[in-house]
């Protein structure tokens, strides 16, 4: 059975989220752990799970999403998982601190890149990856149609969307991206999203004010 442990981090409040099986296998999105006591608190919970985390996957690059990918990929050495839209993001980490008067080094990570349609394999369970570009150039939603969820990032939110005033942002991309690949979706499906609290398609479908 799957599980999932939401972590809140970093100056953005950011989710981070380990996907775990009762096989003792892991996934974890978006490692934006900042400080010693985040980074703890993460790798405490997966030690005692005794998790064998076999990717490290991103939504997209925004800083707030990365703090804690280094530290990820040479603690796990497993590849991070990405869209290669946001490649140019990530490359813009040290840039992107300076913004926030972060002194950061280059992320130097192994990279394999995923694309609208793939699926990715979770110990049987099928995810299928949506390209959902308009937040940022590379924003990817991972969907276990099975299990009912999915892991959006910035993408959708409880009664909003991801902003769009950032680099490369795109309104229109963002929102028409939400109306034909995720609102299509069934209404009863999880959303688990980068910033705040859980909702359902349904739910946006009906209540977010982006799309009245």
């Amino acid at each position: 059975m799957l599980q999932i442990q939401g972590f809140v981090f970093n100056f953005a409040s950011e989710n981070t989220y380990v996907l775990y099986n009762e096989n003792k296998k892991a996934w974890l999105f978006d490692p934006g752990n900042r400080n010693e006591q985040e980074t703890k608190s993460l790798e405490n919970f997966i030690r005692e799970k005794e998790l064998a985390v076999e990717k490290i996957l991103l939504t997209h690059a925004h800083i707030d999403h990365v703090l804690g990918l280094q530290w990820a990929y040479d603690t796990y050495q497993v590849p991070v998982t990405m869209h290669q839209e946001d490649k140019e993001v990530l490359d813009m980490f040290q840039i992107s601190g300076m913004r926030f008067g972060m002194q950061l080094e280059h992320i130097d990570v192994e990279i394999d890149y995923i694309s609208e349609g793939d699926e990715l394999d979770f110990d049987g369970e099928k995810f299928k990856i949506y390209h959902v570009p308009g937040h940022s150039p590379g924003s990817v939603v991972y969907h276990s149609e099975n299990r009912k969820f999915m892991i959006s990032g910035d993408v959708l939110f409880e009664g909003s969307i991801g902003r769009t005033d950032l680099y490369k942002g795109n309104y229109e991309q963002l929102t028409d991206g939400i109306k034909t690949k995720l609102f299509i979706l069934d209404g009863d499906t999880q959303v688990l999203s980068g910033h705040g609290n859980p909702t359902t398609i349904g739910l946006e479908k009906e209540n977010n004010p982006f799309f009245k």
